[in-house]
């Protein structure tokens, strides 16, 4: 397999799994990246969202793009300027790529798959399964996830394939969601959030990078689809389990939601809210997953 793929966000914790499953498979991977990293089996090529200025050469001879730039919705309190960021580091990076792809004319790329986000559909959608066809809900991320995937969208009207994948909570033991879980938990202080019924759509690392390439290689896969495991997870499962696989006792009551609330602002609604996703569109296109299962994949991250 000798094709090219040009990865944004290639060095972030999905974007760098990502690299080396695709390179295992004999793909030449290049990033886009804001500075220039020492990786030598990546060639990395510079863009510059705020400027809309991108390297001409960055496109030549790419055969797919995966494009997974954005600045992290859980890293840091949501201020004015924070949102500013989260939300134009999405928009801004897909419409700098969609006016430099037009410029071209003539070129090699097959297919455009995006990131996108399950917070979609909303804060709390609460026990209703969200499918691809259910209405974006309200709140930040739905609004910025919105305006994401018109920004995409832009992209299919220059013929391309164009598929989003609507990405639930990534679980990686190197980062995102799961690390931050762990930590109270080996501390004996682990518990659940908010009222813990809430509805986590996670994904294991390794299924979310291997449905990134399989709907590169399925020219059958378009438009939309949900990036989650079989199988929803409540937020007081997902930490029983996660204390279960680490073997430590979980004996504190709930963290209460106006707590989360004071300590991390309006960004509390990540982790007091939830979605229960559906992935049968996914499966049905012939996905399999490795980690269907939340125990085995907790097992795998963790042991």
């Amino acid at each position: 397999m000798n094709a090219t793929v040009l990865i944004t966000g290639g060095t972030g914790l999905v974007g760098t799994r990502l690299t080396q499953l695709l390179q295992e498979k004999g793909y030449t991977v290049t990033h886009l990246s804001r500075s220039v990293s020492g990786n030598e089996k990546v060639k990395t090529y510079q863009w510059n969202i705020e400027q809309q200025q991108l390297d001409s050469e960055a496109l030549t001879g790419v055969d797919y793009i995966i494009h997974l730039a954005g600045a992290g919705i859980a890293d840091k309190r949501w201020t004015d300027q924070r949102k500013e960021l989260i939300l134009k580091s999405r928009t801004e990076s897909t419409r700098l790529l969609q006016k430099s792809i037009a410029k071209l004319g003539e070129h090699s790329i097959k297919a455009f798959i995006s990131a996108s986000a399950v917070g979609y559909y909303g804060i709390d959608t609460g026990d209703a399964w969200m499918t691809e066809e259910s209405l974006s809900g309200d709140g930040f991320a739905a609004e910025v996830t919105r305006q994401w995937e018109v920004a995409v969208d832009e992209i299919s009207e220059l013929n391309l394939r164009v598929v989003k994948i609507r990405i639930g909570i990534v679980l990686s033991e190197k980062g995102g969601a799961l690390p931050k879980i762990m930590q109270p938990i080996k501390l004996g202080a682990g518990a659940p959030l908010g009222r813990g019924g809430q509805y986590m759509s996670w994904i294991h690392i390794d299924d979310l990078c291997r449905l990134f390439i399989f709907a590169l290689e399925q020219s059958t896969m378009k438009g939309v689809y949900n990036g989650v495991a079989p199988h929803p997870a409540t937020n007081q499962e997902l930490t029983k389990k996660t204390a279960d696989v680490l073997n430590k006792p979980l004996f504190l009551p709930n963290v209460p939601a106006f707590a989360l609330k004071l300590l991390l602002g309006e960004m509390s609604q990540v982790v007091t809210g939830g979605n229960r996703v559906d992935n049968k569109k996914t499966e049905e296109a012939g996905f399999e997953f490795k980690y269907a299962e939340l125990q085995p994949a907790l097992v795998d991250l963790l042991k």
